[in-house]
């Protein structure tokens, strides 16, 4: 025989502060320490998540069409994409670096993005099955994502240390800039998700 669930927080109509996080009546509009305002729910959670997460689809689009590096050499002016630069270095035997670009840079922002359209599409439709589930998938898909400007950082890091003037030069391309856009805008939506809505179907 199953164990009944627990009674959560607003089964007993108590909220937690989004800013100090003190638990406090939900009849009440403002904290009692610090006066932010109270809310059981975060005020259009889903509306916000899904337009924070079609912008991130929308800009994927240039991030991985468009180049991230562009390279002169000695006269010779070579742009590179970021599936381009992760072929490139695989071709190199530099097997490592390319896995770790490639699941960072291409698989780690899709992947947030369908896994948050799922959880967002599961609460609306108020599915109670596997909630503890979900909800780990959340916090580990919230923990990853940031480490997937990782390609941003590599582009940053070559353009600051290798600049040899006439012989060999990095500058940043528009993908770059695609790229970071894509990655600010899923951690945005990672955090309007509000995870309390999950339980609410219990």
């Amino acid at each position: 025989m199953s164990a009944a669930p627990a009674a959560t927080a607003a089964d007993r109509d108590l909220c937690h502060c989004h800013v100090c996080l003190k638990l406090a009546a939900a009849q009440l509009r403002a904290c009692p320490r610090c006066g932010a305002g109270l809310h059981s729910r975060r005020p259009y959670s889903l509306q916000t998540t899904l337009a924070l997460l079609a912008t991130a689809a929308i800009l994927l689009l240039p991030a991985n069409l468009l180049p991230i590096t562009v390279t002169d050499q000695l006269g010779n002016t070579t742009h590179s994409t970021i599936v381009g630069g992760v072929i490139l270095l695989w071709q190199l035997g530099s097997y490592p670096v390319a896995a770790l670009i490639f699941i960072a840079s291409v698989v780690v922002p899709i992947a947030k993005i369908l896994v948050i359209s799922y959880l967002c599409w599961s609460v609306h439709r108020g599915h109670a099955m596997g909630m503890r589930e979900r909800s780990v998938i959340y916090r580990i898909t919230e923990f990853i994502g940031r480490w997937s400007m990782i390609d941003v950082f590599v582009v940053a890091i070559l353009v600051a240390l290798v600049q040899l003037d006439a012989v060999i030069a990095f500058h940043p391309g528009d993908a770059a800039i695609a790229f970071a856009g894509v990655v600010i805008a899923t951690m945005l939506a990672a955090e309007s998700f509000d995870q309390r809505m999950i339980w609410d179907n219990k």
